[in-house]
């Protein structure tokens, strides 16, 4: 079974863990960025720093250090949700474990780690750990829970989702609650793989997978639903149910974007 995230309310994303080359080189491209942009600062500020007495030079020895390996690359991976310069090149992202977007707290776990693993053992560390775990996970993604995926070239699901034309009208009013991570991927990932499995292997696996899915949805199906009707109902609605709540969120912004753009008292904006 392939490796998958989750996205929002049960929304699954196929997408594999970045391979260690990838890695490696979206790493290597990082450091040679900061590498030079730390040299390029450092020439432009020589004469300053060369007027400085010896304990003002290791206090600012200090902050070059913290700014450009720690508070750098936590807000580049914050604001940009996982990406670096690296990762864009190379097509890969930071997410969490459970496929989320990372937040300043795993961003600053992983900068602080890599001023050990990357670093202060030029890599060493970071490849030892990275090869041996399945995910490629460095100290830094283990402690932090986070690892990177590809987000370019990836594998689609082969079996699109599907609402039973006679369940349309229960799953619509059916209430769902939030189904945990690893029973919708496993949900969906039994789905695509449906039609490649035994007819009995088929029939079991989705009994079971139903059987674990339909406490977390009120009222039950119509009695003699089929196990795997029912699956293909729950993820197609919750999907649709994310998109809109999702496009909802979007216009509710812009709303409010244009609601602070306009000027008190029905002025018009002026124009340039």
């Amino acid at each position: 079974m392939h490796d998958g995230i989750l996205i929002g309310e049960g929304v699954v994303l196929d997408a594999r863990p970045a391979s260690f080359a990838t890695r490696a080189l979206g790493a290597l491209l990082d450091a040679t960025v900061t590498v030079a942009v730390a040299v390029g600062l450092l020439v432009l500020l020589g004469l300053s720093i060369e007027s400085l007495d010896e304990r003002w030079l290791r206090a600012t020895t200090i902050v070059f250090v913290v700014l450009f390996l720690v508070v750098a690359p936590a807000a580049v991976e914050t604001l940009t949700r996982g990406r670096s310069l690296g990762r864009l090149a190379t097509g890969t992202r930071v997410v969490r474990d459970d496929g989320g977007p990372v937040r300043l707290r795993h961003a600053l776990i992983r900068a602080l780690l890599g001023v050990l693993e990357l670093w202060a053992t030029a890599g060493g560390v970071a490849i030892v750990a990275s090869l041996s775990n399945a995910k490629g996970k460095r100290l830094g993604d283990m402690v932090a829970g986070t690892y990177a995926i590809r987000v370019r070239g990836g594998k689609g699901w082969s079996m699109p989702l599907q609402m039973p034309p006679e369940l349309a009208a229960w799953a619509a009013r059916a209430d769902m609650r939030r189904l945990p991570d690893g029973l919708a991927l496993a949900a969906r990932q039994l789905l695509d793989r449906a039609p490649r499995l035994a007819p009995s292997s088929r029939a079991a696996l989705t009994d079971e997978i139903a059987a674990r899915v339909e406490p977390y949805v009120a009222p039950a199906p119509p009695p003699g639903t089929p196990a795997e009707a029912f699956l293909h109902a729950v993820l197609h609605e919750r999907r649709d149910r994310e998109l809109a709540r999702g496009l909802r969120e979007r216009e509710r912004a812009a709303d409010q974007a244009a609601a602070l753009h306009r000027l008190p008292y029905g002025v018009p904006d002026p124009r340039v």
